[in-house]
């Protein structure tokens, strides 16, 4: 699996909260089916271009 989200943004982003090291894989896996899904419901309406209205 790629690791598609930056853990230094994640942390800024949060920056009044702790996070813990097995957030980034979770949030990480999050992303993933979200692309996924994403990816699919692109492909079939019969696109290649993965648009907004797609999330």
């Amino acid at each position: 699996m790629a690791d598609l989200i930056v853990k230094a943004a994640v942390k800024d982003q949060l920056d009044s909260m702790n996070v813990s090291s097995d957030f980034y894989d979770a949030l990480d896996d999050e992303v993933d089916q979200l692309l996924e899904n994403a990816a699919r419901r692109a492909e079939d309406n019969d696109r290649k271009t993965v648009q907004p209205r797609d999330l």
